[in-house]
């Protein structure tokens, strides 16, 4: 077995990666959207009972508009990662 010194100096010698897991990114992206948006109505409910500040609610309401960003590129770029070019 190489040492690690070895490794770092001459990468060559180290065995290839892995390949990368296929996953459906629309699955991950609508499953983080839905985690942010129950957590927004969470915070919402603490934020109206006085026990939650305002910057929580935008967190997660900036969270949930980051997934739908993401939703729209991951449309745009479908085959480029689904490897369908």
């Amino acid at each position: 077995m190489p040492s690690i010194m070895s490794l770092l100096l001459h990468p060559e010698r180290r065995r290839p990666g892995p390949p990368p897991l296929r996953v459906d990114l629309r699955r991950v992206l609508l499953a983080g959207i839905a985690a942010w948006a129950v957590v927004l109505v969470v915070t919402v409910v603490l934020l109206a009972l006085g026990r939650a500040t305002p910057e929580v609610v935008v967190t997660c309401a900036v969270g949930v508009l980051l997934g739908g960003l993401g939703l729209l590129w991951e449309r745009r770029n479908r085959r480029a990662y689904r490897g369908e070019d």
